[in-house]
């Protein structure tokens, strides 16, 4: 065998070991095309809203039908992350299909036959987020029923890159249909998407449940994922430094439209492509981080990535060129990518499979509800302020929420030598 075969051997291997296992290729394939149609609904929701809304609430109707869309995290996620515990995680991941599926149908119906009301976005986003919010919870509990313990890592940073690269893929997808056939086109491919991804769930094998127990009521199962992630030092750091920065940070999406339209004068096609940005940085960040292999690599990759997030919200701010905005969002997208998939990463390799279900959700709630709160500030804060200063303020926030971080025992320790293997243990 050539050195070149040998060393792509070695690379396939080290990149993608858990694509080896049927099944985790299988759901992989699902998550892509429904990562694909959320991003895509996302973009062209984004801008029918924009240029359906009067100019000067547009940022703000764009807040809040993103808003609408996730605030389920929030409000639902409690029960759904019961649900992936109580239930079989793969039918749970089948009728959410179902549900976006139809979801987006009816969307696409209404704009096609130009009966769309913005309160009609506002109403069916709400359900797109619920029927989110209970897929992802059940998506990252099945996983690690779908592979084996040593494969682990590397499988849930794959999911993490499905998700990120998702953000290219489906807005490189719709942008023909954008500049074309105008958004209509764009959710009708939307539902296409997730009834692929329906088609391979209906393949998935493996039975996978958590633990419930069925003595107790729901209020008291439902509180013991919260009960256990509050309890458990480094699970509560985690999740507190990243909910921090999904609000300053990541919840950009409310931005873009106005960005793109008084900053670029680039219109629904600008907002398309620089989305399509932020997915090819986070795509490219994730594979990169599904080779990591040591914890102290990790650890340390997880502040450096957090000092970027930082720093490419500024870089989007100062952008009045189509180039450096896109560098921009290449950049934001690597590293709030990178920061996410490490942080998905160290909880997933840390909990027991009996409460992992709950433990997405809770997780979910922090992050989801901080996003659908920014976003819906952003929104209304970018019709006076204009995109820029939000991009800076949030970006130099973080900076000092992480320079300040190094202060915590628990978060340096992360940051110098990673996760004691001792608490990977408790996986098992």
């Amino acid at each position: 065998m050539s050195n070149i075969s040998v060393i792509a051997t070695e690379t396939v291997k080290r990149y993608g070991d858990a694509l080896s296992h049927g099944d985790f290729r299988t759901l992989w394939t699902a998550n892509i095309f429904a990562g694909a149609a959320a991003w895509a609904l996302i973009v062209a929701r984004g801008w029918l809203v924009f240029d359906m809304s009067d100019p000067a609430t547009a940022s703000l109707w764009v807040g809040l039908v993103t808003f609408a869309a996730m605030i389920p995290r929030v409000l639902v996620t409690p029960l759904t992350g019961y649900l992936s515990d109580r239930f079989d995680r793969k039918a749970v991941l089948r009728v959410m299909f179902v549900i976006n599926l139809v979801n987006n149908l009816v969307l696409a119906l209404l704009v096609s036959t130009g009966n769309i009301e913005i309160w009609h976005l506002v109403v069916l986003s709400l359900v797109n987020g619920s029927a989110r919010a209970t897929q992802m919870p059940a998506a990252q509990a099945l996983i690690p029923n779908l592979v084996p313990r040593r494969t682990l890592l590397n499988a849930i940073a794959l999911n993490q890159a499905t998700m990120q690269g998702s953000r290219l893929l489906g807005p490189a997808a719709i942008l023909p249909l954008m500049l074309t056939t105008g958004t209509e086109g764009a959710f009708f491919l939307c539902a296409a998407f997730y009834a692929i991804s329906l088609v391979q769930s209906l393949r998935l094998r493996t039975e996978s449940t958590g633990k419930v127990d069925r003595q107790r009521g729901l209020a008291s199962n439902l509180a013991e994922g919260f009960v256990y992630c509050y309890k458990t030092p480094h699970l509560r750091v985690i999740i507190f430094i990243a909910l921090l920065h999904c609000g300053l940070t990541m919840s950009y999406e409310s931005l873009l439209p106005i960005l793109s339209q008084q900053r670029l004068g680039t219109g629904g096609a600008g907002v398309t492509t620089l989305m399509m940005a932020v997915g090819a940085g986070a795509m490219l960040s994730s594979i990169v981080l599904a080779g990591v292999r040591t914890e102290q690599t990790r650890g340390r990759t997880f502040f450096y990535m957090g000092i970027l997030s930082g720093v490419a919200p500024g870089l989007m701010a100062i952008s009045t060129t189509v180039p450096l905005a896109l560098l921009g969002a290449a950049l934001l997208g690597a590293s709030t990518a990178g920061f996410m998939t490490l942080t998905h990463t160290m909880i997933q390799s840390t909990i027991p499979d009996g409460v992992r279900g709950r433990i997405a959700g809770v997780y979910s709630i922090h992050v989801g509800g901080t996003m659908a709160l920014a976003n819906l500030t952003n929104g209304a804060l970018a019709d006076f302020t204009g995109a820029p200063l939000i991009f800076i303020v949030g970006g130099v926030l973080f900076i000092i929420v992480m320079t300040v971080s190094l202060k915590s025992f628990s978060l340096r320790s992360i940051y110098t030598t990673g996760l004691n293997p001792q608490l990977q243990g408790a996986a098992d």
